[in-house]
């Protein structure tokens, strides 16, 4: 089984060793173009518009990360037309059915991006332009797959004039994507021109682009009429995964057992139920089982004795009895109670977050999920989601609380951190008080809470606008504290301000903790937030264009989870993947963003 997956940039060691078998293979069967130009291709994937194309890179490979297939699509978003500069299958690959899917995905790309059509070049089949057989051969072949697609030659120009006398030059190949549609002349000289002058415009005589732009004189466009394939003949295409446009999903296989009975106990395993009811038929996710990490990874950002007391005080507890901590140090913190029951407050900051026998275990879950779901960025995932409970940015080095164990988000932060830097943005109600204090006295990774103002909203005493970091990490932590009552504008311009801070940052990941308790009627929250409100929120948020991972906080009222999470969720994968331009031009321009 192979998966197609797009490349955005070279930023982890699985894309960049797909840059560079992408390179071996230009070398090996398209040698003719050279070698700056192969050189080139992790500039052009990095800054996609300084070559007056957006690079758009799509390699098929296995999971071991070896490329068998690629394609190479240049975007013009300024003439609103995409080109198609290589596609190629390795030697001894899968053939026409490979590259029939890394094709087709292609052009759903090219539909995504509301291209007036998809252009590429093809050597001929004319026996007139065509002096060795073998080359005829393969030519026929190669026109035989794209008309199969409704990709065929323009006719009736000089596009295929050679640039020099006795040279040769290629067919202009149109496929109009959507069924009847027809190439405006105006339309068709505008992209004719671009692709000259932007891939050719040095190696071009003078006179030459003129002469070929003029050549198109029919309105519409002519189309040379079918000649290999009869209708209704589809192309044959192999057994593939698009991770490209999928969201990974994790799901806590073991929250089911960290069940708490009492009344007002609010963090119910319902509300995985809830979320999934509402995201398990949009389509845009592959689940993918959480794998175990060892306890070491609990102490990458949690100090050994937090973690090696909640181990041990659970196995002590009976299977239906909570304890929960009513004694709190405030005096003499450093002579803990001998009997861990009671050493609760030593380690908790409130009285409504129990421990139960089962909460280690279904905590340490949570953060294998998180740990998975950076994995699979690391694989080639853009989106990722640790649907989890517990929750975690509660959670302190040394200290759990707000019905937080651990600090799954952190703990995959840190995790990825040794990629590049990594962004925080907490869009829970509930300061992110956790996040914040793990990271609070470092550079490489930005915490950013909106949040319900302490004055008013759990956990009271942190999440202020003043608190900036300390040491090397000051000024990489922003707290937006919002007023009880708020409006959707507000929210949203609130959000605007804390995407710019990522941009500027510029990091590598971006972790989200996300929380759905800024719903409307929430039971822990004052805001009214919509699932309309949702989308718009996830969809700026998948327009930074960044990897990123997306771990379960909170939300409590049951009734809107699954509506918000879908809408969300919606809104993210448009954001990242689907590109509507308008919908982004409205939101940045709103907000204020630049480059998302």
């Amino acid at each position: 089984m192979f998966r197609i997956r797009r490349i955005y940039d070279t930023t982890t060691g699985i894309d960049l060793k797909a840059v560079e078998q992408v390179q071996d293979i230009l070398r090996a069967q398209f040698g003719g173009i050279g070698e700056e130009a192969i050189d080139r291709l992790p500039r052009e994937l990095k800054n996609p518009l300084k070559y007056r194309f957006r690079s758009i890179l799509f390699v098929a490979d296995d999971t071991r990360g070896t490329v068998k297939g690629f394609a190479l699509l240049q975007h013009a978003p300024d003439i609103a037309f995409c080109f198609l500069d290589f596609i190629s299958v390795q030697k001894g690959g899968s053939g026409g059915g490979l590259g029939g899917v890394l094709y087709q995905h292609v052009r759903d790309e090219a539909l995504l991006l509301d291209a007036t059509g998809l252009f590429f070049e093809c050597l001929p089949d004319d026996l007139k332009l065509v002096t060795s057989p073998d080359n005829l051969r393969q030519n026929q072949a190669r026109l035989k797959f794209y008309e199969r697609f409704g990709a065929r030659p323009v006719a009736g120009t000089l596009y295929e004039t050679p640039l020099e006398p006795g040279g040769s030059a290629p067919y202009l190949v149109y496929d109009p994507l959507k069924k009847e549609r027809t190439l405006a002349l105006v339309d068709a000289r505008n992209i004719v021109r671009a692709i000259l002058e932007r891939k050719y415009g040095s190696s071009c005589p003078p006179g030459y682009i003129d002469m070929v732009v003029d050549s198109f004189r029919d309105d519409p466009v002519i189309i040379r009429p079918p000649r290999y394939v009869k209708k209704n003949q589809p192309p044959r295409l192999v057994p593939v995964l698009s991770i490209d446009r999928r969201i990974a999903l994790v799901i806590n296989d073991r929250h089911m057992i960290h069940h708490v009975h009492d009344r007002g106990y609010v963090e119910s395993p319902v509300r995985i139920k809830s979320i999934l009811d509402g995201i398990k038929d949009t389509g845009i996710f592959h689940e993918i089982p959480p794998r175990s990490y060892p306890e070491r990874m609990l102490k990458t950002v949690h100090t050994a004795d937090f973690v090696d007391y909640l181990r041990r005080v659970c196995t002590l507890i009976q299977s239906d009895e909570s304890i929960y901590p009513y004694v709190f140090p405030i005096r003499n913190a450093a002579r803990p109670p001998r009997e861990l029951p009671l050493r609760a407050g030593y380690y908790c900051i409130d009285t409504f977050t129990p421990i139960n026998r089962n909460a280690y275990i279904a905590a340490k879950r949570s953060v294998d999920c998180a740990l998975t779901a950076a994995d699979s960025l690391l694989q080639g995932y853009r989106l990722s989601y640790a649907l989890v409970r517990p929750p975690g940015h509660h959670a302190e080095r040394r200290a759990f609380g707000g019905f937080c164990y651990f600090n799954s988000a952190a703990i995959a932060a840190h995790y990825l951190s040794k990629y590049g830097k990594i962004a925080v943005l907490d869009i829970d109600y509930h300061h992110g008080n956790g996040t914040q204090e793990i990271f609070y006295r470092h550079s490489g990774v930005l915490t950013l809470s909106i949040h319900g103002h302490p004055q008013h909203a759990y956990p009271y005493f942190t999440g202020f606008a003043d608190e900036r970091g300390e040491g090397e990490g000051e000024g990489f932590n922003l707290n937006i504290p919002l007023s009880e009552t708020i409006t959707s504008d507000d929210y949203r311009s609130a959000l605007g301000r804390a995407l710019k801070r990522i941009i500027s940052f510029n990091p590598a990941f971006l972790v989200l903790a996300l929380g759905f308790d800024t719903s409307r009627g929430d039971p822990t929250g004052s805001w009214p937030l919509s699932p309309a409100d949702f989308e718009n929120n996830g969809y700026m948020i998948g327009s930074l264009r960044i990897p990123i991972l997306v771990a379960q906080e909170g939300g409590y009222r049951i009734r809107s989870l699954p509506a918000n999470a879908r809408a969300f969720f919606i809104g993210l994968w448009e954001g990242a993947y689907a590109r509507k331009i308008e919908r982004v031009r409205a939101l940045n321009g709103e907000n204020g963003l630049n480059g998302a």
